[in-house]
């Protein structure tokens, strides 16, 4: 090959790539019409500047047929690569929604099959940005087999890489299930649906009349069904959150998160916390205003922060390093354990334990809440989840009981008997296997019923039953709390017993896998 002809291929590769880029002018202002930015202009977002390294950027498919002859655009709809997001490598699959809608076929498979195992061999966090139609009908079973590859891949990584699916546009049918197999789920309002069946089909099939937002959009997946982790109104703020998650996860899990300075508490002095708290066991109260006194400059990150209220699940720091928060949140339901806040909280726990982050739970918990629905929705399989969870986990795990803790519930909160290292205590301590009135009428039925003014006999009873089996050290004396501790020294406490925890190492017996209730 003569200089000149090198010369020339090298600039027609450069055409090629500019057009790549800059080109399909009409497709990008499809896109802005719709609210939504191209696949280049998301990546940007992403990745630190000028370091995202796309790989198969020439890639077309092979197919033919079906409309698909002299319609070969590179990259096939989905642009691959890695590229480094607050220093650190990050791996990338995103759909180009204005080349063949984002649809996936045999090439555009065969391109995030090549990506994920990359990530996986690197030991590094994937993103996927979702934006595309589909299965690429005009492929049949190949598209069909390229989805299997994915979900195959996703299963194969869960535990191993952090996975993030960020929905910027449609995901419909079996593409859906990708996203539900990785860790977390990001959705922007209006311009991203999740669903198997689309309006069509549910109108044709059941007669129901709903729209694509009203069937699977953000809203919906992060209040109602649980599938979306976090819902933001535009991409740029979805996708700068998905930079702040990426950078209190590890790579993989043979690492540990990354640490940084230690941020500074919102109350140095902790006095604050004190009045959060009501002592009336009754009174509600905000458990994110105690959970901003204890963590790093008050900033917290909460997972399904809409959906099954009556728990809290974030992830935090506490002297520069990542912890994961589980907490009751008494201004729900009085912060009882039910059916899904259960679910929302194992899934947490197994996911923080696969990434070595270790656990804090704060606990003011009154019970599993009762009812027909919650006994005949399965509310005892689905607790059995967390306690799963809690029992499995071999991160470092910390219990504080701020107020009551009662009956089942206190169990599965990661009490000392199912493995938590440390549990504290408040003074306004209350454990139990129920409410003082509660197991007054059950222990001292006849003596109230028989008594010539029961009203006051029971009064008189519960009060002995709260003195001699509920005063706040009565669980100390029997070693099941390590220590009763003055809420404002409770960063302090949580910080050392973190510290001393960090070289924990606890193994599982050998097997192949747990068979947990699901």
């Amino acid at each position: 090959m003569t200089a000149n002809d090198a010369a020339s291929r090298a600039a027609e590769l450069a055409a090629i790539r500019d057009d790549i880029v800059h080109g399909n002018t009409r497709g990008t202002e499809q896109q802005h019409t719709k609210g939504k930015l191209t696949v280049r202009e998301r990546l940007a977002l992403l990745f630190d500047e000028g370091t995202f390294q796309e790989v198969e950027t020439l890639r077309r498919h092979r197919a033919t047929g079906f409309g698909l002859e002299g319609k070969r655009p590179h990259t096939d709809g989905v642009v691959t690569g890695w590229g480094l997001v607050e220093g650190r490598t990050v791996f990338v699959y995103a759909h180009d929604f204005r080349i063949f809608g984002g649809s996936l076929g045999e090439a555009h498979a065969t391109k995030i099959h090549k990506i994920m195992d990359m990530a996986l061999a690197a030991g590094a966090p994937l993103v996927s940005l979702n934006d595309g139609a589909g299965a690429r009908i005009q492929e049949g079973v190949q598209a069909l087999a390229g989805y299997g590859g994915i979900f195959a891949r996703n299963t194969k990584a869960s535990g191993v890489i952090p996975q993030i699916s960020v929905m910027l546009g449609p995901c419909a049918g079996g593409a859906a299930y990708s996203p539900a197999l990785t860790d977390f789920v990001f959705m922007v309002r209006d311009t991203s649906q999740m669903f198997i069946t689309g309006p069509d089909v549910v109108r044709a099939v059941t007669g129901e009349e709903i729209s694509q937002n009203g069937l699977g959009g953000a809203d919906v997946h992060a209040e109602t069904s649980g599938v979306a982790h976090f819902a933001y109104d535009d991409e740029e703020t979805c996708l700068a959150d998905v930079r702040f998650l990426l950078s209190m996860l590890p790579d993989n899990n043979r690492q540990t998160p990354p640490t940084c300075p230690a941020g500074a508490p919102a109350d140095p002095t902790g006095a604050t916390l004190q009045s959060l708290v009501p002592a009336d066991g009754t009174r509600p109260y905000d458990m994110r205003a105690v959970i901003e006194q204890l963590v790093d400059d008050g900033e917290h990150m909460e997972v399904h922060e809409r959906w099954a209220l009556s728990i809290i699940c974030t992830l935090a720091r506490l002297d520069g390093h990542v912890v994961g928060i589980v907490a009751n949140q008494p201004r729900s339901l009085a912060g009882v354990l039910d059916i899904h806040s259960s679910e929302k909280a194992a899934r947490f726990v197994q996911f923080c334990d696969a990434f070595n982050i270790p656990l804090i739970t704060l606990v003011d918990v009154p019970g599993f809440l009762p009812g027909v629905g919650q006994e005949h929705g399965g509310i005892i399989r689905h607790g059995a989840k967390l306690l799963y969870a809690y029992c499995n986990a071999t991160v470092p795990r910390i219990s504080l009981i701020l107020r009551k803790a009662y009956g089942g519930a206190y169990i599965v909160m990661d009490s000392r008997s199912i493995g938590a290292d440390l549990a504290y205590a408040w003074p306004t301590n209350e454990i139990a296997v129920m409410g003082a009135e509660g197991a007054a009428n059950v222990v001292f039925r006849r003596e109230i019923r028989e008594a010539a003014d029961p009203e006051a006999t029971r009064a008189e009873l519960v009060k002995a039953y709260k003195t001699e089996l509920m005063h706040p050290y009565y669980a100390a004396e029997r070693g099941l709390v390590d220590d009763v501790i003055d809420p404002a020294e409770t960063r302090t406490a949580l910080i050392a017993g973190l510290a001393m925890l960090r070289r924990k190492h606890q193994s599982l017996p050998l097997r192949k896998h747990g068979n947990p209730p699901t």
